[in-house]
């Protein structure tokens, strides 16, 4: 019989969240677990533990977004900032396993591609996603395909320097004035704890912004306009049609972002791109990791 589902796998560092996923990204049943961190081979039982609650007769394949660097060349998971996976022949392990064909994808391209294919960016060829919460992930679409680079890697949008020898990166990153310490929710709650205190965090930040709190209002001002030297990098180079921000902190401020975002991004953008961008919010929340876990799974069923 011919597959009618796959299982989409999104893996996060608390949560790890799974369904059967139809062709056109339609999901009929969610299953989720808290992320065994405490081992990977505690995790791999996670894992397992979703796919066997999911699994039936008409799955023809497995997807899976994480949180790593992937060579897609091997299936191999190389690195992993937030959850104990690195070095793991992770997509023949998993084709072992369920003797079903398996494809990976880094949890950022995974949600970039749902938001291309059935979201905020459906009907377009070229554009640009980022993910905005406790780290930055991000995504490229480019000329109608996911773009992942020579091995599979790609791509850390989060980690392209906008400041030389500027603030140290979060978690295991050696490098100096990327990105991402400077947008992030936690970035946010560092601010936030300048500003107002130890109790303060991203979310307060937020709260107290849709209060008025102009020094709130300011300093996540201050982070869009951090996104827009970014985002205006990426037009200069890809020229996209699109820059879709989502993520738990993107989503949030987004109403305190945007102006910030697109006034810098304009400065820093050149034509012919500045006046093709637009910037949007993503659509598909939560559920875009584990839809677009689910196109990965589709992706490498019509492949094999």
């Amino acid at each position: 019989m011919a597959a009618t589902r796959v299982i989409g796998v999104d893996l996060g560092g608390t949560k790890i969240l799974a369904g059967l996923v139809d062709r056109h990204g339609e999901v009929e049943r969610r299953y989720e677990i808290p992320t065994p961190l405490e081992s990977s081979e505690a995790l791999l039982r996670g894992l397992d533990a979703v796919v066997e609650e999911l699994l039936d007769e008409r799955v023809g394949a497995l997807g899976f977004g994480i949180p790593s660097t992937i060579d897609q060349r091997s299936g191999r998971a190389i690195w992993s900032a937030n959850i104990p996976l690195a070095n793991l022949d992770f997509r023949d392990r998993m084709t072992e396993r369920w003797a079903l064909p398996c494809g990976i994808d880094n949890d950022a391209n995974a949600a970039t591609i749902a938001e291309w294919r059935i979201g905020a960016g459906r009907g377009t060829n070229d554009l640009a996603m980022l993910t905005i919460g406790t780290g930055l992930g991000g995504g490229l679409i480019l000329g109608g395909h996911p773009y992942r680079g020579s091995m599979g890697a790609g791509v850390e949008l989060g980690h392209m320097t906008i400041v030389h020898d500027g603030r140290p990166c979060q978690n295991n990153c050696t490098g100096r004035g990327h990105l991402e310490p400077y947008v992030t929710g936690l970035a946010a709650t560092m601010a936030a704890h300048a500003a107002f205190g130890p109790a303060a965090d991203a979310h307060r930040l937020v709260r107290l912004a849709n209060e008025g709190d102009a020094k709130a209002i300011g300093i996540i001002a201050e982070i869009g306009g951090y996104l827009g030297s970014a985002i205006g990098t990426l037009v200069n180079i890809f020229v996209p049609e699109l820059v879709i921000i989502g993520g738990g902190f993107g989503t949030a401020a987004w109403q305190y972002l945007i102006e910030p975002m697109r006034a810098i991004a304009s400065r820093q953008a050149l034509e012919p791109g500045r006046s093709l961008l637009r910037i949007v919010p993503a659509e598909l929340g939560t559920a875009a990791g584990l839809t677009g876990a689910g196109f990965v799974a589709w992706e490498q069923l019509e492949s094999a």
